[in-house]
């Protein structure tokens, strides 16, 4: 929560439960509607705050429903129908303030890709209007931002439908265009290439180069994403049983609000064992990776090489795909991942392997 005073921050406290926050002062639990509605729940009992958030909360989705229907059949704008789906994104307890922020966005996309359709009344949108704007924004837009803007219209036109303003959704028989599959192989660097890149972070005259290579290799040998790793404590490292105890971020988790185990591969573990010896005195609570980000430093050394850029989030296809070449089958690298889908997800993206593997594997193949 942004607040605009030091006071405020102090006085209150979020807990790990969406919309729920406690006063600093008197104990109360508060719970947040919308963007500045503090509604006091009159309880200093946890259980008792919860209950009567899950309550006020239904009661506001109603309410916002309710407000659709009474717009008014006529003349309802699609302004008006957003508002009330803001509205609810606000009041969803399961969604993280950044989903929320996510889907306002793709709402500011849609509006600039469609000039005027804020102010046009629901009923008059027709399937040859959304026809056109979909031909249209799909050549100019990546597949992912028209996906997700057409979905964010379909939420409005459910909106609509539900409070009785529209028989139909225009956008229903408008399809998705499935994009092309990534190449994996045009930006993972193999083994050779890897070291040789970590080493050229390492050399860099930044004080940071060695806390930037060791997040980069951290990154690649656990598969953990950026906003996962940057929370990851010593008392998370598990040397007994060798795992890594992954719990996202202290109040919202990790992205799917699944704490998970991941098994250290022996470079992991060496690793994290390097690390503790050079800071053996550091408490239990202490952060194993000194720095966020390394951004800089990767594209630096990327082009020293003369290698592709690589991003943080290649880290995890690049330990993904490694896995899966020594032999980890797909479902297991998925676990691993955090993924709920039980590797649908991994095997559409590492089904095609790198062709230096690919080709390696087919000379196993034999007839004779």
């Amino acid at each position: 929560m942004k607040t605009t005073s030091k006071t405020a921050s102090k006085s209150w406290l979020p807990t790990k439960w969406q919309g729920l926050y406690r006063h600093g002062k008197t104990g109360i639990y508060y719970l947040r509607l919308g963007k500045r509605t503090w509604k006091s729940l009159k309880t200093e009992t946890q259980s008792v705050a919860l209950k009567e958030r899950d309550k006020l909360l239904a009661q506001e989705t109603r309410r916002s429903s309710g407000k659709a229907a009474t717009l008014g059949l006529k003349g309802t704008r699609f302004s008006d129908l957003v508002a009330c789906r803001l509205t609810q994104l606000e009041n969803q307890p399961s969604l993280k303030d950044s989903t929320r922020t996510f889907w306002k966005n793709i709402f500011t996309c849609l509006e600039k890709s469609w000039p005027g359709l804020w102010d046009r009344e629901v009923d008059s949108l027709t399937q040859e209007e959304c026809e056109k704007w979909a031909g249209s924004f799909s050549k100019t837009a990546s597949a992912s931002l028209f996906k997700h803007s057409l979905a964010a219209f379909r939420q409005v036109m459910k909106i609509a439908i539900k409070a009785g303003l529209r028989h139909s959704d225009p956008t229903e028989d408008t399809r998705v265009p499935t994009p092309p599959g990534k190449d994996l192989s045009l930006t993972l660097p193999n083994r050779e290439q890897f070291a040789l890149w970590v080493a050229e972070i390492r050399k860099s005259r930044s004080r940071w180069a060695d806390d930037a290579a060791d997040l980069v290799e951290f990154l690649a040998y656990s598969g953990l994403r950026i906003g996962e790793a940057e929370h990851v404590l010593w008392r998370h490292c598990d040397f007994t049983k060798g795992e890594l105890i992954v719990l996202g971020d202290p109040v919202t988790g990790t992205k799917n609000r699944k704490t998970r185990r991941v098994p250290m591969i022996p470079a992991l573990r060496a690793l994290l064992e390097r690390l503790r010896k050079e800071r053996p005195k550091e408490h239990a609570d202490a952060h194993v990776l000194r720095v966020h980000s390394a951004k800089d430093s990767m594209d630096r050394a990327a082009d020293t090489l003369k290698l592709s850029r690589i991003t943080h989030h290649d880290l995890r296809h690049l330990f993904a795909t490694t896995c899966i070449e020594s032999g980890v089958d797909i479902p297991t690298v998925s676990k691993w991942l955090g993924h709920q889908d039980g590797g649908a997800l991994a095997m559409k993206v590492y089904g095609h392997l790198r062709n230096e593997h690919s080709l390696e594997q087919a000379k196993r193949v034999s007839f004779s």
